[in-house]
């Protein structure tokens, strides 16, 4: 598997892949590494901007390790940054290549024509996929945890009050509002498919989950709770039990 993920250039990594969980966890917006193929590794935006939300999920990856480790389960992390192209967009989604994101300019990705969109599809995004998808495969009665984070507050929107979301598609409700519920009960402000619609056609949970009818959990945490690794191993403690007995308890 290492000398697979090196010749997809670091699309991806994995770690626990022998675990045997049931469940898969994986981190689409894991870092904010930009390949030196791609403007000599620099997308022409500040160190700022690239430490925030816009570039990658701040805490996810943190979180996704651990609760990997408490569920015994595999990882899978995106290895390149979402502004660079985003592995949790279907190729035809308009948003797959960024050239503004919540008011910032990136400028290498301005000029990126059809030929430079598939260049990254083919070397990064396809790449991801295609290791998720095996990853997936392995278990035959996989279930689907996908960690994200968002950040507290949008430039020029109100405030997000929720701690955690749970995201799910419409077109699978098995697990999601048993989910909401239980975190709920555990006195979390819980945002059903807050801050963002469960469903995106071409997703990483629609490929990977719906497309298989795997159940699945999209999972977003606040990113100023997650921002520490104290605060990833406190809530992969305090989901891990949870994720267990809300899956037990729907007989999934």
């Amino acid at each position: 598997m290492k000398d697979e993920r090196d010749m997809k250039e670091r699309a991806c990594r994995i770690s626990g892949e022998d675990r045997p969980s049931r469940w898969l966890i994986t981190c689409d917006h894991a870092t904010n590494r930009v390949p030196d193929w791609i403007n000599d590794g620099d997308l022409g935006i500040a160190p700022a901007d690239m430490a925030r939300h816009i570039a990658y999920d701040v805490g996810a990856a943190g979180l996704a390790t651990k609760l990997a480790e408490r569920l015994d389960a595999p990882a899978i992390f995106s290895d390149f940054s979402r502004l660079v192209i985003d592995p949790n967009r279907g190729e035809d989604d308009p948003t797959l290549l960024m050239r503004l994101y919540d008011g910032t300019i990136i400028p290498a990705n301005q000029h990126a024509d059809a030929a430079e969109r598939e260049r990254r599809l083919t070397r990064l995004h396809r790449p991801y996929h295609a290791a998720l998808g095996a990853l997936a495969a392995r278990h035959p009665a996989r279930c689907v945890c996908a960690v994200h984070s968002f950040t507290p507050q949008l430039r020029g929107r109100p405030p997000r009050p929720w701690q955690i979301g749970i995201l799910y598609s419409h077109r699978d409700a098995r697990l999601g509002p048993a989910m909401v519920q239980a975190c709920r009960a555990e006195g979390w402000i819980t945002g059903e498919n807050q801050p963002y619609s469960g469903h995106l056609d071409g997703d990483s949970i629609d490929r990977h989950a719906l497309a298989h009818d795997r159940p699945n959990l999209l999972i977003e945490l606040r990113n100023d709770l997650i921002a520490t690794p104290e605060g990833q191993a406190e809530w992969a403690h305090r989901l891990a039990p949870v994720i267990t007995r809300t899956l037990a308890q729907t007989g999934l």
